[in-house]
């Protein structure tokens, strides 16, 4: 899986900078909004999640339709916003389970030996056109798809509990803690975003970030955690005080409402007295 990343680190830097500055600023920018104030604004980051996973789902999953993928898009997102708490409940397990393969699928395993190793990728000397760029991308995609499921395949029975374990641990905090899980989803998630984005620019750069983080990978897994605890702290210190200004407006819209009224009600009766 590794080996697939790192071949595809040394091509992106000849892709075209759209299809690379493009959606390495869209995923910093939202990543950081999400890692800090996400907690303040959970319908619109439902929405805005619901939306993606819809578009992949429709896009890469269902069918490669465009038109179908903005259905579901759109689909999801409304589902999304109506059962807001399920669907974070949903999203804090699945990530759970992501970032815990992603540290023990780099761990050895008894059929470590009997990957299949990818042949060398041919890196081209020229830049290449947007279209090569995203049929390069996919390929790409392709052999990452399959390293996973061979990772899935090899992996203990024991990571496997441990990754159901943590999914169950927060299924449950979902309903007896729910802010503590709801801040820890939006700042784990915005860490995500802000490492891919980071990645994705720095790979168009020819920087090499995932050769470099392969190399430190205990430091960056830190680095992760502690930028997940601070974004989790920042959220519930912060953001009640968002939904305190928020509630105050909506009881002073409703008593505004109830006063105008109350004011209509007795000239209507003063006139029909």
């Amino acid at each position: 899986m590794l080996e697939v990343a790192l071949h595809f680190e040394k091509a992106a830097s000849r892709f075209d900078p759209a299809v690379m500055i493009g959606p390495g600023i869209a995923c910093l920018i939202i990543g950081l909004f999400i890692w800090l104030g996400g907690l303040g604004f959970r319908r619109l980051l439902v929405a805005i999640v619901g939306a993606v996973g819809g578009a992949i789902c429709g896009f890469f999953v269902i069918g490669h339709n465009v038109v179908f993928a903005v259905v579901l898009a759109a689909v999801f997102a409304i589902v999304a916003t109506i059962f807001e708490r399920i669907f974070i409940t949903i999203l804090a397990a699945a990530l759970a389970m992501v970032l815990s393969f992603a540290v023990m699928a780099v761990l050895p395993t008894d059929g470590a030996n009997s990957l299949k190793k990818y042949p060398e990728y041919k890196v081209s000397t020229e830049p290449l056109s947007m279209q090569r760029t995203i049929e390069t991308a996919q390929a790409y995609m392709k052999d990452f798809s399959g390293e996973i499921r061979q990772s899935c395949s090899y992996m203990h029975p024991s990571c496997w509990a441990i990754m159901a374990g943590l999914a169950v641990i927060f299924i449950l905090g979902g309903f007896w803690v729910w802010r503590l899980t709801s801040a820890l989803c939006c700042a784990a998630l915005g860490t995500m975003l802000v490492f891919v984005g980071m990645i994705i620019l720095l790979m168009y750069k020819g920087a090499e970030p995932i050769n470099h983080i392969s190399h430190k990978a205990m430091f960056y897994v830190t680095v992760f955690g502690v930028m997940t605890a601070f974004g989790t702290v920042e959220q519930l210190v912060l953001c009640p005080h968002l939904n305190k200004k928020f509630a105050k407006k909506e009881v002073k819209t409703k008593d505004k409402n109830k006063d105008k009224q109350e004011s209509e009600t007795k000239v209507s009766n003063w006139r029909t007295g």
